[in-house]
């Protein structure tokens, strides 16, 4: 008999555990090679992880709901399909945090090592959440009173940088002794403070007192989806972390209006794509970046990190009404139909929720349309770690004071409100407002006689 292993794949290189949301297949099922055996969910987005080999499914090792760490095995399949389906609950399986701590008491350290409790009381720890508590001073006293949202309520990552974030006064002393063991130096279990890392916590502000809400007789309790409450978390988290300031501009985007009228039929029949507003904007955004690449940064603790690449996030509406961020990597080094191919794609993916994790992080500033919706202008969150995100307003017809060589005119245009919400932490109003000034200036100068 040959079984085959099925293990939960990796999907980012921020991404370390995903959620399993749902088995397509049944102990006893036949699988076919790249057929769907479960849906899994992430922080980021939702995929389904097909099986590399056929057979029959001989056992399932984790339940819906549960939260597994990647490259764990998940289920095994009989390849020879001759298994006996067997409804029996799976054999206990031990947790990837109790295999990792099992390592480490096994492991004999010849690096440079720290030493930290591995479990205190009955819970355990893993290496990542040990050595953030070392580096960020917490005593295994405050370690034990963290609630965790892990698997048989262990701490998890998240929650102890969301502790870290919110903790107010000095450490608390340390704490009684307990086991402790040597804890490498190892790549696999550093923490950095890098903006990546920073990228995938849900943090939130300091905890309040629960407000009661009454409710009258027709009133409908609905509960949040597990993505709006990953928005929810990232909303307040961000708000909680950048003091967050908005400029506005108005900008006369009539040549732009005229110039996509005429190409936007040409495009169409020659490249079979729509031609949208969106490429036009972030095309205007991305020079404006060049001109000024310290709105293209992120912060780490007391330092700045300026990015290299634009990486140019386009905020996208599902048709559940949640919200959702494809990134366009390197748009700089596209040209104005690659930049239309690409919005395309992502926004066409993103309605049928076909997105790949790794098209949906690694952003540098983010765009987002709220014109879209028939709204003049607003005020976005900022999406962390970036400093700034972009929303553009309805275009509306206005008359307008034309300057011109005879003396000023009244003329209709088409006008646009640009507003851009930006962390004041490293952006001041000065960098904030002539960024946003010039990506105005590139759409009022777009050449009405260019070619696609």
């Amino acid at each position: 008999m040959s079984d085959f292993q099925l293990v939960m794949p990796k999907m980012g290189e921020s991404i370390a555990e995903a959620t399993i949301i749902r088995w397509t297949k049944n102990v006893g099922d036949k699988i076919a090679a790249d057929e769907t055996v479960l849906e899994i969910a992430t922080d980021k987005v939702d995929s389904e992880v097909p099986s590399p080999k056929g057979g029959v499914l001989k056992q399932i090792l984790f339940k819906e709901g549960d939260v597994v760490a990647v490259n764990a095995v998940i289920a095994i399949i009989d390849m020879e399909g001759s298994a006996v389906a067997i409804n029996a609950p799976a054999p206990v399986v031990e947790t990837p945090v109790k295999e990792a701590v099992a390592h480490i008491e096994n492991t004999v350290v010849t690096a440079s090592t720290h030493t930290y409790p591995v479990m205190g009381g009955n819970r355990f720890y893993s290496p990542l959440v040990l050595n953030i508590a070392r580096e960020e001073k917490v005593s295994m006293t405050e370690l034990e009173t963290i609630p965790g949202s892990g698997n048989e309520g262990r701490v998890t990552k998240r929650d102890i940088l969301n502790y870290v974030a919110n903790r107010t006064g000095a450490p608390l002393a340390a704490a009684s002794p307990q086991m402790s063991v040597s804890v490498p130096a190892a790549p696999v279990f550093e923490h950095k403070t890098t903006p990546q890392v920073l990228e995938a916590p849900k943090t939130s502000a300091p905890a309040q007192a629960k407000q009661s809400i009454s409710l009258s007789g027709g009133d409908e309790v609905i509960e949040m989806d597990r993505m709006r409450k990953l928005i929810a978390d990232h909303m307040v988290m961000s708000k909680h972390t950048s003091p967050h300031v908005t400029s506005f501009v108005e900008a006369d985007v009539t040549n732009m209006v005229i110039w996509r009228d005429k190409m936007k039929k040409v495009v169409e029949k020659r490249e079979g794509e729509k031609m949208t507003f969106t490429p036009i904007f972030i095309e205007c955004v991305v020079k404006a970046i060049k001109d000024y690449p310290m709105i293209n940064v992120s912060v780490d603790g007391t330092n700045i990190i300026k990015r290299k690449a634009i990486n140019i996030g386009m905020a996208a509406a599902l048709p559940s009404g949640n919200l959702i961020v494809p990134v366009i990597k390197n748009a700089d080094g596209m040209n104005l139909l690659g930049l239309t191919k690409s919005v395309n794609d992502y926004a066409n993916r993103a309605r049928a929720n076909q997105l790949k994790p790794d098209e949906i992080s690694g952003g540098t500033f983010t765009l987002t349309n709220v014109g879209g919706f028939g709204n003049i202008m607003g005020t976005p969150i900022i999406n962390q770690p970036q400093v700034a995100i972009m929303a553009t307003g309805a275009i509306k017809k206005k008359p307008a004071v034309l300057e011109t060589e005879h003396g000023d005119v009244i003329a209709i245009r088409h006008m646009m409100f640009l507003s851009l919400s930006y962390d004041h932490r490293v952006v001041d109003g000065s960098l904030g407002g002539s960024f946003l000034r010039k990506v105005a200036d590139y759409m009022e100068q777009w050449d009405v006689h260019r070619e696609m």
